[in-house]
């Protein structure tokens, strides 16, 4: 026994982390001064919606995780869930809206040394405040603790959860100790559900400190050779685990003040050795909403600049009178950042969807063989590439490796490009010139990512619901102004979205 192991601990305790503070202070008090902020909450709650919705279609996978947990079940004042019959608990509603969210990975993203997506938040925002909303309904014999929420409630929560995961993704690599990003989820997500639950800042601080302190998934799952489904669910999950946790906090259950800094069992004794804290490079402000990246193509973020030059080359190539790339082509060689590099370079067997959306290989060479921009249903296991042996002829042609200036303009916040480039050489020995790719379309400093986010939305929703009314009635809200937007009740927001 160590000198330190025979040692009382110290019980002083009392004072909260600095970080706890700090998030507190902005969710509870910040300010939102920015126009573009609010109008980028809203193009980001629809978008995630729209992902929903695709996923609904799209997804017999999640179909089966999604309902109450005892079938049948309707809870009264229960959150509606988007695009089915079901009104569910606060928690279950969280878990099955984030994970239709996330499914598919069709939902934005956001950079940094972590890689995340801020709308994962979304689960758990929009389920609380259409339960609270709806509660507030309540007759007038009946206990009404909160009063009636607004859009304008979920879009600043919006605002606030891309603000404090994206903040920590900067500099805050939790890949690098083998945690998923989705710790952040469950961060983001404690701190603006506690606000809406009406905490007090110190049940706030606590309700953090529990989210801190909670297991945290390991990254397994995301990577070879385990990459499964649960990369689709688990945001869901950290959703639901923010929502418990504020709940119970809301039930009296006290925090750890110095969960992060105290010695030897606090997260950074535990995760860093105690030998480093969190860097936060900015002040939590409105940056992230405003600079978030939107996927319009089904594609990982990290793979969306490949598959554009993938998809520009399959013009070259045709137009050359090449029409069988498995045959006509020798090797393909892609730089690329280092990101990539990490998440989706595969060789060998595929096992299922999540491995397939996260192979940059297989992404390149079923938009060849296509001739078009791969889908949602193009990694699925009934899809007709999964068995088609010219893709796995393709794959094994294609080595990656990370371009330097690549990846330092990937994190470079003048430059913030997410590059990618192609070079062909054919069996004949030519050699194409390389196609690259620097901002794919749904990149903030592109002209026609607004339209094309719009564009996605409504093929999402009508992919559900069809071209009748009931889209129609959803879509609208898309063109309202965002003023307008945000005094709509929140149940009257999630009602246009009900299925039956």
């Amino acid at each position: 026994m160590t000198e330190d192991q025979g040692a009382a601990d110290d019980n002083t305790g009392g004072v909260y982390d600095q970080v706890l503070q700090d998030i507190t202070q902005y969710v509870y008090d910040y300010e939102i001064e920015s126009s573009r902020a609010w109008i980028c909450a809203k193009r980001a709650l629809l978008d995630a919606l729209g992902c929903a919705l695709e996923t609904l279609a799209e997804s017999e996978e999640v179909r089966a995780l999604i309902g109450p947990i005892n079938p049948g079940t309707s809870v009264p004042d229960g959150f509606r869930l988007p695009g089915t019959p079901y009104h569910l608990d606060p928690l279950k509603g969280a878990f099955d809206l984030g994970s239709l969210i996330r499914y598919l990975d069709h939902n934005d993203a956001y950079p940094g040394a972590e890689w995340g997506h801020p709308s994962d938040n979304i689960g758990a925002i929009l389920p609380i405040a259409d339960w609270l909303s709806r509660r507030s309904r309540m007759s007038a014999d009946q206990e009404q603790q909160h009063p009636p929420l607004r859009m304008t409630h979920v879009l600043q929560g919006i605002i606030k959860a891309y603000e404090i995961q994206g903040c920590f993704q900067i500099r805050n690599a939790f890949n690098a100790i083998g945690l998923d990003h989705t710790i952040l989820v469950k961060i983001a997500s404690t701190a603006v559900s506690s606000w809406l639950f009406g905490l007090t800042q110190t049940q706030a601080m606590d309700a953090l400190s529990q989210a801190w302190m909670d297991g945290h998934p390991l990254r397994v799952f995301r990577q070879s050779p385990n990459t499964g489904p649960r990369k689709g669910w688990a945001a869901g999950d950290a959703c639901m685990r923010a929502v418990h946790l504020s709940l119970l906090t809301r039930n009296g259950q006290p925090g750890a003040p110095s969960v992060l800094t105290v010695p030897r069992w606090g997260f950074y004794a535990t995760y860093f050795g105690g030998k480093r804290e969190f860097e936060l490079p900015r002040p939590f402000g409105t940056w992230v909403i405003e600079s978030v990246f939107f996927k319009i193509h089904a594609v990982e973020g990290h793979g969306a600049s490949a598959a554009e030059a993938a998809l520009e080359l399959t013009g070259k190539l045709r137009g050359m009178g090449l029409r069988s790339p498995e045959s006509d082509i020798a090797r393909i060689h892609v730089r690329t950042q280092q990101a990539a590099m990490i998440i989706i370079n595969k060789q060998g067997p595929l096992h299922n969807a999540a491995d397939r959306d996260h192979c940059m290989q297989y992404i390149i060479a079923v938009i060849l063989l296509k001739g078009s921009m791969i889908e949602s249903t193009d990694y699925q296991d009934t899809s007709p590439w999964v068995t088609d042996r010219r893709v796995d002829e393709l794959r094994k042609k294609i080595d990656l490796v990370e371009e330097p200036r690549f990846t330092a303009d990937y994190h470079d916040k003048k430059k913030r490009s997410a590059s990618s480039g192609l070079t062909v050489t054919l069996k004949d020995g030519t050699q194409l010139d390389e196609v690259l790719c620097e901002y794919p379309v749904g990149h903030p400093w592109r002209e026609d990512t607004t339209s094309s986010v719009q564009e996605k939305f409504k093929a999402n929703v009508e992919k559900w619901f069809g071209k009748g009314e009931k889209a129609q009635n959803i879509l609208d809200m898309e063109r309202m102004d965002v003023v307008e937007f945000g005094k709509m009740q929140v149940y009257d927001f999630v009602d246009r979205f009900a299925g039956e």
